[in-house]
């Protein structure tokens, strides 16, 4: 039998249903706007001619920016910083959550709180800076990596995953004879999926598009990132062809902002699946 709706529920659903076509519209116009511009003429760009459909179809944007060498060592630069960056984030904070989710562990609550007093105070640029300095560890890619490694609000999120885990797996795998490592590597971590997708994507994805670490701690062009190059071209105005050539910059901008986040437009529906915790659903029956 049908439900017959109410004049005020089908309101409420007609207003559901404006609204979020009001917001697909105003996060899917400017991809579409942005991709437009990288393929049009420069001219039609600067001339404000362009508003949703490319005008004069060129990809000469593309080709200075694909057979520009510099752009591909920065490609090449970001994604090693992004891959080893992600890989050694899950390791340590999984290594550090999971005896933290113990209970009997001694000094728990005393290490949970120097940890949680991280989210207020840091030390700061200058004395992190310094430190990266001494160790020297300038101009490599450890400047990149070691300093962001383990995010307190990561460690807390993972840590309240593993306490969610039923206690009766790791029982039964330590009856097994699965020691500790064991059983994070063959038990835990297989069950953790969703929050190690997740954790590793917000952290590819911050990694991805950081360029601030790279400014401080880089001074060597070639160990520049992705992101330093588009930003040399949004903000300071730099032609990665050289000086002097302006007659493409307006589309390059675009055409940069296409190749920076086109490989994580591209990771992130097969990660999306992940995001929806269900994994534990029947793992145990008492």
């Amino acid at each position: 039998m049908k439900i017959r709706e109410s004049l005020a529920s089908r309101i409420f659903d007609a207003f559901n249903i404006f609204l979020m076509i009001v917001l697909v519209i105003v996060m899917v116009y400017p991809m579409i706007y942005v991709f437009s511009a990288s393929i049009s003429e420069n001219a039609m760009v600067v001339s404000g001619q362009v508003l949703l459909w490319p005008k004069s179809l060129t990809l000469a944007a593309y080709e200075r920016v694909v057979f520009n060498p510099d752009v591909w060592i920065s490609y090449w630069n970001t994604i090693r910083y992004t891959v080893v960056h992600t890989f050694l984030t899950l390791v340590a904070t999984a290594a550090m959550a999971y005896p933290l989710a113990k209970k009997w562990l001694p000094g728990r609550r005393t290490i949970l709180l120097m940890a949680a007093f991280t989210l207020l105070f840091s030390g700061g640029l200058i004395p992190t800076f310094l430190v990266v300095q001494k160790l020297g560890l300038l101009n490599t890619i450890w400047a990149i990596v070691l300093p962001s490694l383990i995010s307190t609000w990561h460690l807390f999120i993972m840590r309240t995953f593993f306490e969610a885990l039923p206690e009766e797996l790791e029982d039964a795998a330590t009856i097994d004879g699965c020691g500790t490592i064991q059983v994070l590597l063959r038990i835990v971590l297989p069950l953790s999926t969703p929050v190690l997708a997740t954790i590793g994507l917000y952290t590819a994805v911050n990694q991805w598009n950081a360029f601030f670490d790279a400014l401080i701690y880089l001074n060597d062009r070639s160990m520049y990132p992705l992101q330093i190059m588009l930003r040399n071209i949004l903000i300071a105005g730099a032609n990665v062809q050289g000086e002097g050539d302006m007659s493409h910059m307006e589309t390059m901008k675009y055409a940069m902002i296409i190749i920076a986040t086109l490989p994580i437009l591209c990771v992130y529906p097969f990660i999306q699946k992940y995001f929806i915790q269900g994994s534990m659903i029947g793992g145990v029956k008492g």
